[in-house]
């Protein structure tokens, strides 16, 4: 597994990323751990184990697992309306085309359940073009960072009461649409823990798990260990990106549950044995297992499924804030069903499999991405590898 590993990883620097970096660990055993190329290519500075990332939407399943440590509190149950503990969220409202095609707003079949946030079929959006809803959640993103660059600083909460004051893209529960749930679960979180949602991460999960290169904001003294953003064009010309930093900077105060994070490949990798062994490593329990095996059900409706529908997805469903395998041969996938994970904007990616006690995750930071490239090969090497 080991060399095959490396000589796809090695293809993969060629066509794409400047540099990237593996691990690979089964039954509570690191088998594969590899760096390729450069995390910086003007200074020459290669990819290495002190390498910070920003892992952008695998950042939603640590979200998802903190808010599951609440509700095994007894603190919430999954089908309780959200408006119970972020009251904003009450008598929502929803974008609807009447007879004439004209957009109207009338009041939502139902309130937005709790789980409707792990699951993405709440109806909020992120911002786009695509519907009313995302114009509404581009411009009032656009108000929240204008009062930040002003000095005054977002928070999650602050986040969540715009999103509530903007009617829904569809009545919650109808379809699945990828959008800001997890960030409106940050907010939930803060509210059911009364801690700030960074420090709830960081005094239930990464101390107990001794991540110590996984926050929001980057500290001055590790600024140098930030792996640079390259963005690819046609002809395979990387260019650094220096215009997708603003959250990291140690001044900044917004904690995005569905974005936020940097981390370490030692550091992810830890968290994912975690969730692959059950929810304890060395001798922290930091979740159940079978509130991992909830997590790692397909949560999907036949109804709310048909949105659901990105190419390299397929032969997965949708969990608790993760993609789950349901059909193997669907996928064209020799991965277990049950395997589950997520991936983030600049190529990074998870997989978790608690069945074979597996997990991997992979790394690099450019736009595009490739994921639907390099994911299932990774998939296919390391399940291909295992004995």
């Amino acid at each position: 597994m080991q060399n095959k590993l490396n000589q796809l990883l090695r293809s993969i620097v060629e066509k794409g990323p400047a540099g990237c970096a593996l691990s690979v660990t089964h039954q509570d055993e690191r088998i594969v751990e590899d760096y390729v190329g450069l995390a910086d290519i003007e200074t020459q500075k290669h990819i290495s184990s002190d390498t910070i990332y920003r892992i952008y939407s695998m950042t939603k399943v640590v979200t998802c697992t903190a808010a599951l440590m609440l509700y095994e509190k007894g603190l919430f149950l999954l089908n309780d309306p959200l408006e119970e503990y972020l009251p904003e969220f009450k008598n929502p409202q929803v974008y609807r085309e009447n007879e004439n095609g004209e957009i109207v707003t009338v009041p939502a079949t139902r309130s937005i359940t709790v789980k409707d946030l792990f699951t993405m079929t709440s109806g909020i959006t992120y911002p786009g073009e695509s519907n009313q809803t995302e114009r509404q959640v581009a411009k009032a993103m656009h108000a929240l960072q204008q009062q930040e660059d002003q000095g005054k600083k977002m928070t999650a909460r602050e986040m969540s009461k715009a999103l509530a004051s903007i009617p829904l893209a569809f009545d919650p529960g109808t379809r699945w649409h990828y959008g800001l749930n997890h960030d409106v679960l940050g907010a939930f979180i803060e509210v059911l823990s009364g801690k700030s949602f960074g420090q709830f991460l960081h005094d239930e999960i990464f101390a107990l798990l001794s991540m110590k290169d996984t926050f929001f904001r980057i500290p001055n003294d590790k600024k140098d260990r930030l792996c640079s953003v390259y963005n690819r064009n046609e002809e395979g010309l990387l260019t650094k990106n220096t215009s997708m930093d603003t959250h990291i900077q140690p001044e900044a105060a917004f904690e995005s549950g569905g974005g936020g994070l940097l981390s370490t490949l030692g550091d992810y990798s830890t968290f994912a044995h975690m969730l692959a062994n059950g929810g304890e490593l060395n001798g922290e329990r930091i979740i159940g297992k079978k509130t991992i095996k909830l997590m790692a059900s397909n949560h999907l409706t036949e109804e709310n499924a048909k949105n659901y529908n990105w190419n390299y997805l397929a032969g997965y469903g949708y969990g608790l804030g993760v993609r789950v395998m349901v059909n193997p041969a669907l996928g064209g996938s020799n991965s277990s069903i049950g395997e589950f994970g997520w991936s983030g904007l600049l190529g990074t990616w998870v997989l978790i499999d608690p069945k074979e006690k597996l997990s991997a995750v992979y790394l690099q930071q450019m736009m595009p991405n490739f994921e639907a490239y390099h994911q299932p090969r990774l998939r296919s090497v390391i399940y291909g590898g295992l004995k």
